[in-house]
């Protein structure tokens, strides 16, 4: 993350979420691609990131793509998934994908697809925006005030 208002963000949930798990982010890097890149030559490179995405999902982590053709829920329910997951997997890895999303062989690797929205978000947005839902999560399942 190059800004630091995107870092100082991301360390404040990550910070708040130690309350609640176990967190660790692992950021790989994006392929490179020209300023123009052929429809080819991307899906190249999502192929080239997928492997090293897919070596890096830990074996018995339930997995989540986020990608914007997934599943919608609202925040109640995400919660109620997330605790779900806890009490049958243990672990949930989230999966956020590059400038151009992620390969098909990386959702179909996926136990779930999941979408935020329809729109599109600069990715350091998203990673911010992933933890403060993931935050919400915890919060909800403990009934507090945060979420009204």
């Amino acid at each position: 993350m190059k800004e630091s208002y995107w870092r100082e963000a991301a360390a404040e949930y990550e910070k708040r979420l130690g309350a609640f798990c176990r967190l660790e982010i692992v950021q790989l890097k994006e392929e490179r691609l020209a300023e123009n890149p052929t429809d080819g030559e991307i899906r190249t490179a999502l192929e080239k990131e997928a492997a090293q995405i897919l070596r890096q999902i830990p074996p018995k982590a339930y997995r989540i793509a986020l990608c914007v053709e997934g599943k919608q829920l609202s925040s109640e329910e995400l919660s109620v998934r997330l605790a779900q997951i806890a009490e049958t997997h243990g672990e949930v890895c989230l999966i956020i994908g590059s400038s151009f999303g992620l390969a098909d062989s990386v959702k179909e690797a996926c136990d779930l697809r999941l979408s935020v929205s329809r729109l599109t978000f600069p990715h350091q947005l998203m990673r911010v925006l992933l933890l403060e839902t993931v935050y919400r999560s915890f919060q909800i399942q403990k009934g507090t005030r945060y979420h009204k």
